[in-house]
């Protein structure tokens, strides 16, 4: 009979376990209701990767997440996801796309954000476009806080925030995300929208 890592391959646990030992990030085992974690540091800040799990009814859905407080100078705000069928009724409810001025990107991806000038400036980043195309789903955001049942922010600091359905365990494809982290950090520093101060968030 064969075993379960034959039939399923390796597990979240060493895979993101690998992850944290290649990158410089430490990994964090699963505990007592709370999902294993991968938590890197660069410069002021820490990225933190999990799971979580949505239940609704009789149906369960863990999402993989990364996450990364960080300084808000002047409360800039984005959000990019791959355009679907469903990317419409989005328009339809009043979210305005914004165009790059990249025929490929501005093709397959939905942006919204303002200042609208800010987003250009964003996405004009060669480095941060390719990253986001790596991703066959993406869910990728500037967020206010946490919402009731997570971490409260302190004023002025916002989340840059990643998240997908099911458990990603590609570690290549973890990797670019940390990548595009990094990068859009570094590129909101640049922008004068962050500053490079440490939050001062702990995350859950």
């Amino acid at each position: 009979m064969k075993s379960l890592r034959e039939l399923f391959g390796p597990s979240k646990e060493e895979i993101w376990s690998q992850l944290g030992a290649e990158i410089g990030a430490r990994y964090q085992e699963e505990g007592f209701f709370k999902s294993g974690k991968v938590v890197l540091t660069h410069r002021q800040w820490e990225i933190l990767l999990d799971t979580y799990t949505v239940h609704s009814g009789s149906a369960t859905i863990t999402f993989t997440r990364i996450r990364a407080p960080y300084v808000n100078s002047d409360g800039f705000r984005f959000r990019v996801y791959r355009k679907s069928i469903f990317s419409p009724v989005g328009k339809f409810f009043g979210m305005q796309d914004i165009e790059i001025g990249d025929p490929y990107f501005d093709e397959e991806f939905i942006i919204q954000g303002t200042p609208e000038d800010m987003v250009m400036r964003m996405f004009a980043n060669l480095n941060i476009r390719q990253l986001i195309q790596k991703q066959p789903n993406i869910h990728f955001e500037i967020k206010d806080d946490e919402g009731i049942f997570g971490t409260k922010f302190p004023d002025g600091v916002d989340e840059l925030y990643f998240q997908t359905t099911g458990v990603i365990k590609e570690k290549q494809r973890l990797k670019d995300l940390f990548d595009l982290f990094t990068a859009v950090l570094e590129e909101l520093c640049r922008l004068g929208s962050a500053y490079e101060n440490n939050p001062g968030v702990k995350l859950k």
